[in-house]
């Protein structure tokens, strides 16, 4: 089954909620989420630090994405309209190395 538009994947993480009620049970809650969101980041970690799988990456990567649109579902704001707005304001932005690496940020050096 190929599912590959925005709005399947929304239509899936919005029926995931209904079906275990995160609304009523606090699964809606900002801080919650953002908890799960640094675990699953710690996970992504762990996949590149130890060397994982290429596969398992992609799901650690897969669950922050269903948290990031979860969040959005909770929070009633539309992720597809704030990622192109964010990619009009990344897309004027010039990039600069910073300690090596490529930025394109509004990072400053410290003064």
């Amino acid at each position: 089954m190929n599912r590959d538009s925005y709005q399947e994947m929304l239509a899936e993480v919005k029926a995931f909620h209904k079906k275990h009620r995160f609304h009523e049970t606090g699964g809606e809650e900002l801080t919650y989420r953002v908890a799960l969101m640094a675990e699953e980041l710690g996970e992504i970690s762990s996949c590149v630090t130890k060397g994982k799988s290429k596969q398992a990456l992609a799901e650690e990567v897969a669950d922050l994405l269903i948290l990031v649109m979860g969040t959005a579902i909770a929070e009633d704001f539309d992720l597809n309209q704030a990622f192109w707005d964010k990619m009009e304001k990344l897309s004027i932005r010039e990039s600069r190395m910073i300690n090596g690496r490529i930025r394109v940020s509004e990072f400053r050096d410290a003064d």
